[in-house]
């Protein structure tokens, strides 16, 4: 009796694992997480191809999209994490991490979500049938074609659209933007830029995940962490086609400076730092050594002063919106260039960047520019506020 007991209970537990095998398998995995497995290893092939520039490894993966894109990238690391998997008979949605490193630019990796649409073959392997930026993420230059690379001494522009003898001007003015920034704000900082150059201002908006309109007229912006560390991704100077294209010699010069003053301020730029500061500063640099004089610069501000309507306080942030009212937005940026100058004209260009270091040293925006104006620059903010609404008419009358 009792061995029929062990054999009858044998059977038992052996006819409950063949019913389990088509989801769970005894003592196994479950097919999600033997997909999941499966699917991670696939996405391991295709970034290594793409590090490796082998072409026919990459193609065993699935679609060729992208890889013809990135061959000129200079790219030190690539790779996917997994985060999700949603599958429909033999096919599948993937949702993934996409990180990856510039040589010589990035510290870290850049991290961009990704979805891959995927399809099984006949011997029962997935692989990639397209790929495209996740739900809420923007896009990637390489997304919109082939990128050329153009190297400078101190910059590293990357274009989709662009002809070599275009990105080269690019690359000499962010060459000559560099030691400019260093001059004046110091050199302790990576003292190199990494310029996109997507084609238009649509494909702007899509490399920052934003609407067209809210960039229109805006000939560069500068994407990175706030307050970032040594070891964040390099910040990318991305350029308006569109906007950039119809300025002057020097219009261009000063707008790179400003975007390189972004780059290098970085690390000292805050949630306690206010647009006026972070935006009058980047333009201070901008348009040092231009020539331009505070009506040529600040023509906004200099029509408001002439009508009689100086402002009465320092542009807040919503001032700097870009989707709002366009004088708005050029006396803001011009009210905290007048700003930033007239401390440098009158506590000098070292306790200037001593005031932008010690705002951005607070750990919140209250009280943050009232505590630096009074250990660095001996004032208040009244005061302050009372002197930069002289130093308008003065300057710009």
């Amino acid at each position: 009796m009792a061995g029929r007991r062990r054999a009858s209970g044998t059977l038992v537990v052996v006819a409950l694992c063949l019913l389990l095998i088509p989801l769970v398998g005894c003592g196994g995995r479950t097919t999600t997480d033997s997909a999941k497995a499966d699917v991670q290893s696939l996405l391991d092939r295709r970034a290594g191809a793409i590090l490796d520039h082998d072409e026919t490894a990459y193609l065993r993966t699935g679609a060729r999209d992208r890889f013809d894109n990135l061959r000129a990238v200079p790219l030190a690391d690539w790779s996917y994490r997994l985060t999700g998997l949603r599958r429909t008979g033999d096919t599948a949605v993937a949702d993934a991490e996409l990180r990856y490193r510039v040589q010589g630019y990035d510290r870290a990796p850049v991290r961009a979500g990704r979805t891959l649409s995927l399809g099984l073959d006949a011997a029962g392997h997935w692989y990639v049938e397209s790929e495209r930026p996740a739900k809420g993420s923007a896009e990637q230059l390489w997304d919109q074609g082939e990128v050329n690379v153009l190297r400078g001494d101190a910059s590293l522009v990357l274009g989709v659209g662009q002809t070599t003898a275009r990105l080269r001007s690019f690359a000499e003015l962010a060459d000559h933007a560099v030691p400019a920034v260093a001059q004046a704000w110091g050199p302790n900082w990576a003292r190199h830029v990494v310029v996109l150059v997507p084609r238009s201002l649509t494909a702007m908006a899509a490399l920052l995940g934003a609407p067209a309109s809210s960039y229109r007229g805006i000939a560069a912006v500068t994407t990175g962490e706030t307050g970032a560390s040594a070891g964040a991704p390099a910040d990318r100077i991305i350029l308006n086609p569109d906007a950039y294209g119809v300025l002057g010699a020097t219009g261009k010069q000063v707008v790179l400076t400003h975007e390189t003053t972004h780059v290098a301020t970085r690390a000292h730029t805050t949630p306690a730092t206010p647009l006026w500061l972070s935006e009058g500063y980047a333009d201070w640099i901008g348009y040092l050594g231009s020539g331009r004089s505070p009506s040529e610069a600040a023509p906004e501000l200099r029509r408001a002063v002439a009508e009689g309507r100086t402002p009465e306080s320092l542009p807040t942030d919503p001032d700097f919106g870009f989707g709002g009212d366009a004088t708005r937005l050029a006396q803001a940026y011009e009210g905290g260039w007048m700003a930033c100058r007239m401390i440098a004209n009158r506590w000098g260009e070292v306790r200037l960047a001593e005031f932008y270091r010690a705002v951005g040293a607070h750990d919140r925006r209250a009280g943050a520019v009232e505590a630096a104006l009074k250990d660095v620059l001996g004032t208040s903010l009244e005061e302050f506020t009372r002197e930069w609404r002289e130093y308008l008419p003065a300057q710009l009358g």
